[in-house]
């Protein structure tokens, strides 16, 4: 019997080291007793060091909503998410896992772990495809059709174009495309090129945002460019087919949103800042142009949820986004990193400039205290930030590490302060 046994075993920790999918076994403090390799392999990159011990604290940069998510499920076992999406990494180097919770015991968990980065980027292309398809039966306003050249430039317009945008003919023609876009925090438009040379690999690019009306204006669409014909072998024009779609209660853009927002505080979440600050950088570094970065972390964060509960953290976080925000240009972007920490992404601002946006955010949150309920709370939050106009070849994982580094700066002269990538002063 005891050979059985030990044949059992062996089979099953073969098994669990040959599983393709990640697993972790783990207490419901996040203390892990089990990880296989393929699990190790993907909580390594994210962990930081060779060896993981406490799957929550692990994941807690990227993922904090797992603790919760655990401490919650009251049931003595069952499911307790499926195929939970989390992003880590930053930029191009981000990853999607599915990440799926199961509860053994009182305090016994399994996870599963597997990487859907390209199942995430197929899913975003049909979902672009079906998006377009659907708008030809339901929501329509008008169609515009317009020619261009191989560069990407206006060479002809029908008469849809003016009258679903205002403008004339002759404003049109020669124009880049991209020269409609008018974007916003949760419509980041493609980069001018970015389309072409979409169009030129696959026969086609499609798009959803704002674009601009004669009179100042502007509207939602969605925008197809497709290789009209070739000519020895590359592309000599395209036609540019626009739609404008009636906005209605869960249309296309508030689609977009639910895929761009944090879903606790509505800042942007950390998928949609890494893509919006690499185009924002790539602009800035071709054009010469200034860009920054503030990174904050409220103070004694931990205090309020160890002291006041979670539900009460959780209202000062949506509160420092609400503050924050309001204090920002419709350009800037707000987001949320993880846990207590934010970072705003400013499009054509200096060092300066940006230490006196931090400042006003940092005033803004400590100015009032914070309602959670049947007490209020003084909250402070420290800043630190980066800009290119003081390292013009950073990248962007240079300016977020100048920005972390002032942050810890302004953390050790004693928080409620801002100071900056290159200098030893604080702002406040």
């Amino acid at each position: 019997m005891t050979t059985d046994l030990e044949a059992e075993n062996a089979a099953l920790l073969q098994f669990l080291y040959a599983c393709p999918a990640g697993l972790v076994e783990f207490s419901a403090a996040g203390a892990i007793s089990m990880v296989n390799p393929a699990a190790m392999g993907l909580l390594m990159p994210i962990a930081g060091k060779p060896f993981v011990i406490n799957l929550f604290d692990v994941m807690d940069s990227c993922a904090p909503e797992l603790r919760n998510l655990v401490q919650h499920f009251s049931p003595p076992q069952g499911t307790v998410c499926d195929g939970h999406r989390i992003v880590t990494g930053r930029g191009e180097r981000s990853t999607v896992l599915a990440c799926s919770i199961v509860k053994l015991t009182q305090d016994r968990y399994v996870a599963t772990l597997s990487d859907v980065t390209e199942q995430v980027a197929r899913e975003r292309r049909l979902k672009q495809a079906e998006t377009w398809f659907a708008s030809l039966l339901d929501g329509v306003d008008d169609v515009a059709v317009l020619s261009l050249d191989a560069n990407g430039c206006i060479d002809a317009v029908t008469s849809s174009a003016a009258r679903q945008t205002g403008f004339t003919d002759a404003e049109l023609i020669g124009k880049p495309f991209e020269w409609f876009d008018r974007p916003d925090r949760a419509s980041a438009m493609p980069l001018p090129g970015e389309a072409i040379a979409v169009a030129q690999r696959d026969g086609w690019y499609l798009h959803e945002g704002w674009h601009a009306l004669a009179d100042g204006g502007r509207y939602w669409c969605q925008r197809l460019v497709a290789v009209r014909d070739e000519a020895a072998g590359a592309a000599a024009g395209y036609t540019l087919v626009i739609r404008a779609v009636t906005r209605q209660g869960r249309d296309a853009a508030d689609l977009r949103r639910m895929l761009t927002l944090d879903h606790l505080t509505g800042a942007s979440n950390r998928a949609h800042f890494f893509e919006t600050a690499e185009r924002q950088l790539l602009r800035a570094l071709r054009d010469g142009g200034s860009l920054a970065l503030v990174v904050l972390d409220v103070d004694h964060f931990k205090r309020v949820n160890d002291e006041h509960g979670h539900a009460a953290g959780d209202v000062v976080l949506r509160e420092v986004a609400r503050r924050c925000e309001a204090e920002l240009r419709p350009e800037d972007i707000f987001a949320r990193m993880g846990g207590e920490e934010f970072v705003v992404l400013l499009p054509g601002t200096s060092l300066m400039a940006a230490s006196a946006v931090a400042e006003r955010l940092r005033a803004s949150l400590a100015r009032e205290p914070i309602d959670v309920g049947e007490i209020q709370l003084c909250i402070t939050a420290s800043f630190g930030c980066s800009a290119l106009d003081t390292d013009p070849a950073a990248s962007l994982a240079g300016l977020l590490a100048a920005a972390d580094s002032a942050l810890y700066s302004a953390k050790r002269a004693g928080r409620d302060r801002v100071a900056l990538s290159n200098s030893d002063q604080a702002a406040a």
